[in-house]
């Protein structure tokens, strides 16, 4: 296996902050968000994401020294696609550190870099792979009609033993399909409803 030799990576913002969604929302944490993606959701709420070339490049220690200088132990790689990257250098980096690693990931790309924690929240405009559904922690399913209650089921099946499942609306039809949520985890008691916390604070 050779040693890869990537060690800057495009990175749109990073910042502490508290983690607002899904298993650890209410969490302090460091988010490094990565430009890149090629999924292609059209309600994401960071479209400024996508294009690679648009952010600046930064070194795997610089990125590493201000999560130190944060004194928080929690980095969540995301993005845009984070793992459209090589990202070996950074979490051997960020692990060295001795911080926690995880990762916000649709699945579309293969995984690199050791995670204490994979968010997985598929997206029906971009096939995930198999190998990413059996390494994650945590299955997040974003809600913007009423099929993606079928669509997280077929998810659901696919997740290994323990998994975190996570139903969550998206950020524009909160009002219309929160109350479905609520409703289809009465019925289906082993999901959770996960909300974006952090818009609810106004914090990044």
């Amino acid at each position: 296996m050779t040693t890869s030799t990537i060690t800057e990576y495009p990175v749109m913002e990073h910042f502490a902050t508290i983690q607002g969604e899904g298993f650890y929302a209410g969490t302090p944490a460091y988010f490094i968000r990565l430009g890149g993606c090629d999924v292609g959701c059209h309600w994401c709420d960071v479209k400024d994401s996508w294009p690679i070339d648009t952010h600046p490049k930064i070194e795997s220690k610089d990125l590493v020294d201000a999560v130190l200088e944060s004194g928080l132990n929690i980095v969540v790689i995301t993005g845009g696609e984070p793992a459209m990257h090589d990202l070996t250098a950074l979490i051997s980096s960020l692990r060295s550190a001795g911080l926690k690693c995880h990762i916000e990931t649709s699945g579309a790309h293969t995984l690199t870099g050791n995670f204490d924690w994979i968010t997985f929240s598929p997206k029906k405009f971009k096939a995930p792979l198999d190998s990413v559904i059996s390494l994650a922690n945590e299955l997040k399913v974003i809600v913007f009609n009423r099929s993606d209650f079928q669509f997280a089921d077929e998810y659901k099946s696919k997740m290994e033993v323990g998994a975190q499942l996570f139903l969550q609306p998206e950020w524009e039809k909160r009002d219309e399909m929160t109350p479905s949520i609520i409703e289809y985890i009465k019925e289906h008691p082993e999901w959770r409803i996960s909300l974006q916390t952090h818009k609810y604070m106004k914090i990044p």
